[in-house]
């Protein structure tokens, strides 16, 4: 029990601290002290531990772009590893504790490395409080080819690219920029190329005869001249009297063409109708050599007419004659006098479709193009609507057969070592088929587009020349006509162009070409066959790097 002298004592010492008025200041800063510093060894420990992940950042960072380069190539186990040596070459901080590294690689809605990074820092003042450690946590992602690339490369291959050591810079420079494409892909389909070298015509391949997106009405059609040839009374009895060993009734100069050994497309010329043989009496017309159809040079027509022997009787009775027919004799008298003459009938014969050489010519009419300008434009070929369909045409200078939509590099490769110069230009049939291989329909199948990815689209244009001939015309201003509205769509429709003139003869600029590419960034007039190397380079460059950035 407290003494009460013991009580009082103390209650007059807590009134007298309770009004004390000095040495308070120094009593307040002792109380306050603690937490204080409490709160400045925090903030030290703090900016440790801040400094700490800073520098782990921007090591996990590091690490995830040099792992980008590579982990496409690698295993799991390598990525992981790789990951933890790289990290550990760029992050030296000691005070850094229990670091671990975690690295993973996807390929969902694109290329990535993820990185994942932990650790602790040891802690002085905050130890005090309780606070032996902080955790440090970070992460870093490098993400690459979110979009895909499909690319069409429009290759003029005409008799002009021979000059200059043009085709061989195009082979080498197309060779280049398939391989930068190529290692532009993380895996297959990542990048697709589609290669349509063209002159006059584009080659769709010989093994697509029974597609239907052909049109075959001019293939199986007489010679046009035909008719006005044998309005000519004189022609028409030559005709009736061609035969087997017969002299050719045509004269190039008036029809266009010549007779021919038999109906195949590379048969020669000759000066009578066989006599003998499978094609004993076929008059097989040669190859159209644009004197009656210019738009028609070097086309060969497709079939042969037969010659069927026939009788008839010219007159009869006592005062029947020939009346000055040829091969006609008459016989019997009286009233029983005849008079007949032997002559041939030919009917049109059309080749087997399965001899086509895979040429197809602009779309449209066969007089002029369309109303709806499908030769400028990507509509479907519907069997319904002719004008929507390929012409098959048996054109002499047939290039080699294009390619759709592949990542097939070494069949690419080996297409473009086999060009050949050959044949007039029509870059406008070039533009549009190039355009139809990326959206797909008729001659072309496009693989199906993952939503998960933005998709580029891209056609490549090389030519040498000025246009010369397409379906209908040899005039330059009515084929860039046609080839510009074909340019004018495939922008609006969101394509990008890229333009190459290789103009080695000191030719005009092409300003059909100019403006068919996207931007003045896009067009290239080229003095020398080898720029074509570092231009398809740097714009293989611009690619590749499009692909990857997005």
């Amino acid at each position: 029990m407290i003494s009460q002298t013991t009580a009082g004592q103390f209650l007059h010492a807590v009134r007298r601290f309770r009004g004390a008025t000095t040495a308070n200041v120094a009593t307040t800063f002792a109380l306050a002290l603690l937490p204080i510093v409490g709160f400045v060894g925090s903030a030290v420990d703090y900016s440790r531990a801040n400094s700490t992940k800073a520098a782990m950042q921007a090591a996990l960072d590091a690490t995830a772009l040099m792992l980008s380069k590579n982990a496409s190539s690698m295993t799991p186990a390598q990525i992981s590893s790789t990951a933890t040596s790289y990290f550990n070459a760029l992050f030296t901080r000691p005070e850094a504790k229990n670091v671990q590294i975690t690295a993973n690689y996807t390929t969902t809605g694109g290329s990535q490395v993820v990185l994942n990074g932990s650790a602790t820092v040891d802690t002085n003042f905050m130890a005090i409080m309780g606070y032996k450690s902080l955790d440090i946590n970070v992460a870093s992602t490098a993400k690459w080819g979110s979009s895909k690339l499909r690319v069409a490369l429009v290759l003029d291959i005409t008799g002009s690219m021979s000059s200059d050591g043009k085709m061989a810079a195009m082979k080498t420079a197309t060779k280049n920029l398939l391989n930068q494409l190529k290692a532009a892909a993380s895996k297959d389909g990542d990048v697709y190329v589609s290669i349509i070298p063209f002159n006059k015509d584009v080659n769709l391949g010989t093994s697509s005869y029974n597609a239907n997106w052909i049109d075959w009405t001019e293939w199986k059609a007489e010679p046009p001249y035909m008719s006005t040839w044998l309005s000519d009374s004189d022609n028409q009895d030559t005709w009736e009297q061609t035969g087997p060993g017969s002299d050719c009734p045509f004269d190039q100069n008036k029809v266009g063409f010549r007779c021919t050994s038999g109906p195949s497309n590379n048969a020669n010329n000759v000066n009578s109708i066989p006599s003998s043989g499978s094609y004993a009496g076929y008059i097989c017309p040669g190859m159209d050599n644009g004197r009656k159809v210019p738009s028609k040079t070097s086309v060969y027509y497709n079939g042969c007419y037969n010659s069927v022997a026939k009788t008839q009787t010219v007159a009869t009775g006592r005062n029947a004659s020939c009346g000055g027919k040829s091969n006609c004799s008459c016989s019997g008298s009286g009233s029983n006098k005849t008079c007949t003459r032997s002559y041939y009938e030919h009917n049109w014969i059309a080749n087997a479709t399965s001899t086509w050489n895979g040429c197809v010519a602009d779309r449209g009419k066969s007089s002029a193009p369309s109303a709806s300008n499908y030769d400028t434009n990507v509509t479907t070929p519907t069997s319904s609507n002719p004008e929507t369909l390929y012409p098959a045409e048996q054109f002499r200078d047939c290039s080699e057969s294009a390619m759709g939509l592949s990542y097939n590099w070494s069949a690419m490769t080996s297409l473009v070592n086999s060009l050949d110069p050959v044949g007039n230009t029509n870059q406008g049939i070039g533009l549009q088929l190039g355009w139809m291989s990326l959206v797909g329909g008729g001659p072309f199948t496009v693989p199906t587009k993952d939503p998960n990815y933005k998709y580029n689209e891209v056609i490549i244009l090389m030519s040498d020349g000025e246009n010369t001939q397409n379906r209908w015309s040899s005039s330059q201003s009515a084929i860039d006509a046609r080839e510009a509205m074909t340019c004018s769509n495939a922008k609006a429709a969101g394509f990008t162009i890229y333009a190459v003139q290789v103009n080695t003869g000191g030719d005009p600029t092409q300003s059909v070409m100019r403006n068919c590419a996207s931007d003045s960034s896009k067009f290239f007039e080229l003095k020398k066959a080898n720029d074509l190397v570092t231009t398809f380079d740097s714009i293989g460059t611009a690619l590749s790097n499009l692909r990857i950035a997005n």
